[in-house]
C-alpha cells in the first residue's frame, strides 16, 4: 500500500523544479497556473532566485506547494493515480489536499502566500524562536517546556514538531526557547540546535495568524477528497472537506505530530512512502520511524526512473485500485 507525503518549509531551493518545467508540458502549466493565481511571477523567483526572496515566507510556502503540485501530476499522468492515503509536512498537508481534490490549486497557491504572510505578521522578528531537541523523547520536551516557563508570565514554548528519532522542535518566545534548550540538556539531550527561521511556527503565538485564516479556509470552495488525508493535528485520516478544512485551521498552531501521522500510515498498511516535492527530509524522517518501510523521494526528473521501476513492479495494481 502506498502514500504520497508532501515537504514543508527549508525543503525550498533555488532552480527547484525547473528541469520539470523545461521537460514536461503538464509541468511548465503548473508554474505558469500558480504565476496566473497570484499575479506576478513566482516561478522566475523559485528558477532563479535570488535566495533571500525566495526565503521569505510569504514566497517560500507557495513555491514549495507549486514544485510538489507539478512533481505530483506528473507521476499522475504516468499512473501514479490513487494512492491510498496521502499526508503532508505542515505547509505539505496544504498539497495533500490539492492531490486528494479537496480544493483548487488555484485556491491553495494564493492562501497559502497569505498564510505566510499571517503567520510573520503574527509576532515581532526577533521576538519568537524556534530550536530542536535531539535525543529527548516528546513527552521529556514536553515536560521541560512546561517548567521553562513557570516563573515567567507572558512568555510561551511547547512542542512544535514532533518528528520521532528523538527529534522534537520547540517554538515559542526567544528567551523561553533559549532557556528550554538549556534545560533540555540538563535532561539529557544530546544537542538542542537553534534554528534560523523567520517566526516560531506551530505554538500558540500563531493564534493571531489562525484566527485570520480561519475564515478564507472555511470560504473555499471544495469536494469530499478522493482519498484520505492524514492530518498533522491528530493523525486522523480526513475523509470529508469539513475535516480537512478544520485540521489545517488547527494545525497553525498546533504541533505537527509527524511521528504520529506516519505511525497511522504503517498502521493502515502503508509500506511505501513516495516524498513528493523538493528535498528529501520527510523521507529519512519516515525512515526513522518505520526502518523496514520502502521509501521514495521524487522532486525532479532525475528520481523518475526508480518511481517508473516502482510503477512497473507489483505495486501497479494497487495504484490502480
Amino acid at each position: 500500500m502506498i502514500a504520497l507525503i508532501f515537504p514543508g518549509q527549508g525543503s525550498q531551493s533555488v532552480g527547484m523544479g525547473k528541469a520539470l518545467a523545461d521537460a514536461y508540458p503538464i509541468c511548465r502549466q503548473t508554474f505558469e497556473e500558480a504565476d496566473a493565481a497570484l499575479g506576478y511571477s513566482l516561478s522566475r523567483v523559485i528558477f532563479d532566485g535570488p535566495e533571500d526572496k525566495l526565503t521569505l515566507t510569504e514566497n517560500q510556502q507557495p513555491a514549495i506547494l507549486t514544485v510538489s503540485v507539478a512533481a505530483g501530476r506528473l507521476l499522475e499522468s504516468k499512473g501514479l493515480s490513487k494512492p491510498a492515503f496521502v499526508a503532508g509536512h505542515s505547509l505539505g498537508e496544504y498539497t495533500a489536499n490539492v492531490a486528494a481534490g479537496t480544493f483548487s490549486f488555484a485556491d491553495a497557491v494564493q492562501i497559502v502566500r497569505r498564510r505566510g504572510r499571517y503567520m510573520q505578521e503574527a509576532v515581532p522578528v526577533g521576538t519568537g524562536a524556534m530550536a530542536v531537541i535531539l535525543g529527548l523523547d516528546a513527552d521529556t520536551v514536553a515536560d521541560v517546556c512546561r517548567e521553562a516557563v513557570q516563573d515567567a508570565p507572558g512568555e510561551v514554548v511547547s512542542p512544535a514538531n514532533m518528528n520521532g528519532g528523538g527529534q522534537v522542535a520547540i517554538a515559542g518566545t526567544a528567551a523561553a526557547v533559549a532557556r528550554a534548550s538549556e534545560m533540555a540538556k540538563a535532561r539529557g539531550a544530546r544537542r538542542a540546535v537553534p534554528l534560523q527561521v523567520s517566526a516560531p511556527f506551530h505554538c500558540a503565538l500563531m493564534k493571531p495568524a489562525e484566527d485570520r485564516l480561519a475564515p478564507e479556509l472555511r470560504a473555499l470552495a471544495t469536494r469530499a477528497p478522493r482519498v484520505p488525508i492524514v492530518a498533522n493535528v491528530d493523525a486522523e485520516p480526513k475523509r470529508d472537506a469539513q475535516s480537512a478544512i478544520n485540521a489545517l485551521i488547527a494545525q497553525v498552531s498546533s504541533p505537527v505530530r509527524w511521528e504520529a501521522v506516519v505511525q497511522r500510515l504503517a498502521k493502515e498498511g502503508v509500506t511505501t512512502y513516495v516524498e513528493v516535492g523538493p528535498g528529501t527530509v520527510l523521507s529519512g524522517l519516515v525512515k526513522l520511524n518505520q526502518r523496514d518501510a520502502t521509501v521514495i523521494n521524487f522532486g525532479s526528473s532525475d528520481n523518475l526512473a526508480a518511481l517508473e521501476g516502482l510503477l512497473g513492479g507489483p505495486e501497479r495494481a494497487a495504484l490502480r485500485t
